[in-house]
């Protein structure tokens, strides 16, 4: 994220400038892969740690040889038990397919497209694929198109950090935080980056 970001957040709030001293420097960056790519993973990682989601995505890519990562169309070309068979679970695939039939039908579009829309024009079209939530969507702004603005108020970690960097006894309501993080704007995606930071601090000590 940029130097403005970091000097509007430790201008307009002592936390976040005691956060940005300790944590150092955000570090998202964009991902260069396709909208499709992006929520297939997503839904890969969902309710799975990371190394068994990463394991599964590794099966699946391996169905379809010299292929970095299968598209949509690919998708028509193997059977539903093939791909549970890379350790998907049925609502998984149903996920998966619908994710790759939206992407043919250009509900999900190509990332150019993605430029000319907001963050809430694309959480409205993202979350018509199956099993692809507005949580989903606001970390696919946030990690793969690195929108500036985003602000997860459902997210745990997001609300637990503040709590601890702020020395609350209760988390904040989803609401409640949203208000919160008006001062923020529009630099509201490092600012919740430095609350998972936060959170991450506290489960280290």
């Amino acid at each position: 994220m940029t130097p403005e970001a970091h000097a509007h957040l430790a201008a307009v709030d002592p936390v976040m400038r005691r956060l940005i001293t300790e944590v150092g420097p955000c570090t998202i960056k964009p991902r260069s892969i396709s909208p499709y790519q992006a929520l297939i993973r997503a839904v890969a990682h969902q309710q799975l740690n990371g190394t068994a989601a990463e394991t599964i995505l590794g099966r699946f890519i391996a169905l379809f040889p010299g292929r970095k990562f299968p598209q949509p169309e690919h998708l028509d070309d193997v059977s539903d038990e093939v791909v549970r068979g890379a350790g998907f679970s049925r609502a998984k695939l149903a996920a998966i397919r619908d994710i790759a039939a939206k992407t043919k039908a250009g509900i999900v579009p190509e990332r150019r497209a993605l430029a000319r829309l907001s963050d809430d024009e694309i959480v409205e079209r993202l979350v018509e694929c199956r099993g692809v939530g507005r949580w989903t969507v606001e970390m696919f702004l946030m990690f793969t198109l690195a929108r500036p603005d985003v602000l997860p108020v459902d997210d745990f970690g997001v609300r637990n950090g503040y709590r601890l960097a702020y020395g609350l006894d209760e988390m904040p309501k989803p609401k409640e935080l949203l208000a919160l993080g008006e001062r923020w704007r529009p630099h509201r995606t490092t600012a919740s980056w430095y609350l998972w930071r936060a959170a991450d601090r506290a489960k280290g000590k």
